[in-house]
């Protein structure tokens, strides 16, 4: 296969970048919130604020001091556009790389992104992390390997590593922040999100955060608020994929849309049993995942665009274990992505006559499914305690946003053959997920759900799922054979994760997570459209004026 890579050199200015990403008003239905309720919403972003600034802490040693200076170059009286301009990348963007172009910086005097990001030292190898781990007690091992703790220098002279815990390295930030979530709990209406907030205040100052996943977990249905707030994500750790950067996503709850997803949970076992992998592969300790459905008010931290649309946390694999996960879909994020991006772009890459295939409702089940099927398939290696996360390191999140994907689609048509879904067709799932296959590959190949949905598109290309027209330039589903494709790529995902091959994932990446020719000219062509949205947030702004 020959493959043309996203960007080299992308020679875009700040306008261009910045018009990448269209600014969407995103609103929530706060009609049904006590004054309390409303109150806690405001204390919650300033809580989300001081996750930004713990976040651009960890990202990179210059983040914070290259973010004070561009603000004061933007607050001039006299300031110019560009000055303004790369602010507002600097902010989307949570720094100074294009995430949607190869990470390439847009600020003149910066480096290449760091794969240690600054949670280990930058000059630190995986050679030498690992003979020092090798030197620890089991419990100091975890610790590295694990969450919560940042490797550090422990002189400036390039001397031996230590472990110090989030607790400690980003204590001013998490203090503040832990008083803020304890007195949004004196506020909120419910009292097991009160619990919440108080507990994940008290993880904030011991770092120990087992405790307060559970009570997040256990969040009661009738609750008016929802807000993943702490460290999750693991994405911005390009050596290991291990440790979690901060992050706040505060939501109110569309009680409707919960409950008309609730069937879906009890598919999960049924997913697992048709998996096309041999029965030891299958995920014996599967929990189904509570579904809630949310509309999100405000962001901070690791939140940088491309938007998340939905989320199933937590990533701890003992709070997995212990009390299992939950999906939580973001509606409104949802909506603008469809609305702003993924139709503009099903009608320049489909024929017409497969337009009316594209559905808000096969993306919004689509992507609930891909939540879902995190929980699906092997997380141990075959024959070993040790986690697929262990093994692929680098490259286990590419991997399981693949999976996902992958899964999620094999899902839709199992449960359109089992009667389960009797309102969206297999035609509208699989046209949906093709246009919104392209959406994904713009948020560039060093994302993982860039790059994951990469290697899945030029599999189905390679085998004859989807096909392109060389001659209209557009392509289609081959409704024939794309359920057989999709069975078996989720099986080849699904196998190199279960045997924790890094060097078949190795292989793998390299034959397919590349930009072939035919999706280059479509991505050419889809230029003008925005990658993705802008988020304005018009509530907290309303709300932060009235109290």
């Amino acid at each position: 296969m020959h493959s043309s890579p996203l960007s080299t050199g992308s020679g875009l200015t700040l306008h261009q970048r910045l018009s990448n990403y269209k600014p969407t008003e995103l609103r929530s239905d706060l009609s049904h919130l006590t004054e309390g309720d409303k109150r806690a919403l405001v204390k919650l972003a300033d809580v989300s604020d001081l996750l930004n600034a713990a976040y651009y802490q960890q990202i990179w040693s210059g983040a914070t001091q290259l973010r004070s200076e561009l603000t004061k170059d933007a607050g001039h009286a006299n300031a110019t556009e560009e000055a303004n301009e790369r602010l507002k990348l600097f902010e989307l963007f949570k720094g100074p790389w294009d995430r949607s172009f190869e990470n390439e910086p847009f600020v003149d005097s910066v480096r290449a992104k760091p794969k240690t990001a600054n949670v280990y030292p930058e000059d630190m190898t995986k050679e030498k992390f690992n003979a020092w781990v090798d030197t620890l007690s089991a419990k100091d091992q975890k610790h590295a390997r694990g969450f919560y703790h940042v490797v550090r220098r422990k002189d400036s002279g390039g001397g031996s590593l230590e472990l110090v815990p989030y607790s400690t390295e980003y204590r001013k930030h998490l203090e503040p922040a832990a008083r803020l979530l304890r007195e949004a709990a004196e506020l909120v209406s419910d009292q097991s999100f009160a619990a919440f907030l108080r507990l994940r205040g008290s993880a904030f100052e011991s770092n120990k955060y087992l405790e307060s996943e559970v009570a997040w977990l256990n969040i009661s249905h009738g609750s008016a608020l929802e807000a993943a707030v702490g460290p999750y994500e693991t994405y911005e750790d390009e050596l290991f994929s291990a440790k979690a950067f901060f992050e706040s996503m505060v939501h109110v709850r569309d009680f409707k849309g919960s409950l008309m997803l609730t069937k879906f949970t009890s598919s999960l076992e049924l997913v697992e049993r048709h998996l096309p992998i041999p029965p030891e592969y299958q995920n014996q300790e599967l929990v189904p995942p509570p579904i809630v459905v949310v509309n999100q008010v405000y962001n901070g931290g690791d939140t940088a665009v491309p938007m998340t649309a939905a989320y199933n946390l937590p990533n701890d694999e003992e709070a997995i274990e212990r009390a299992g996960s939950k999906l939580t879909l973001i509606k409104n994020v949802q909506e603008g992505k469809v609305r702003s991006v993924l139709l503009p772009i099903a009608r320049v890459i489909l024929n017409e006559s497969d337009l009316d295939h594209v559905t808000f409702d096969a993306f919004f089940t689509h992507v609930l499914l891909h939540e879902v099927a995190h929980s699906n398939g092997p997380h141990r290696i075959l024959g070993s305690r040790d986690t697929v996360r262990s093994r692929l390191q680098d490259l286990h999140s590419a991997f399981e946003e693949a999976k996902a994907d992958i899964t999620g689609l094999f899902a839709a048509q199992l449960l359109i053959d089992q009667g389960i879904i009797d309102d969206i067709t297999a035609c509208q799932f699989y046209t949906t997920y093709l246009a919104s296959a392209f959406r994904s590959i713009r948020f560039g190949l060093a994302e993982a759900h860039g790059l994951g949905q990469a290697m899945q598109l030029s599999y189905m290309l390679e085998k004859g799922g989807f096909t392109f027209d060389a001659e209209t330039e557009k392509f289609a589903v081959n409704m024939d054979i794309v359920g057989k494709v999709v069975s078996d790529l989720t099986r080849d995902i699904m196998l190199i994760q279960g045997n924790g091959d890094k060097q078949e994932a190795v292989k793998f990446k390299s034959k397919y997570g590349l930009v072939l020719p035919s999706v280059k000219i479509a991505l050419d062509k889809l230029k003008p459209i925005p990658i993705d949205i802008a988020p304005i947030w018009a509530d907290i702004n309303e709300l932060r004026s009235k109290y």
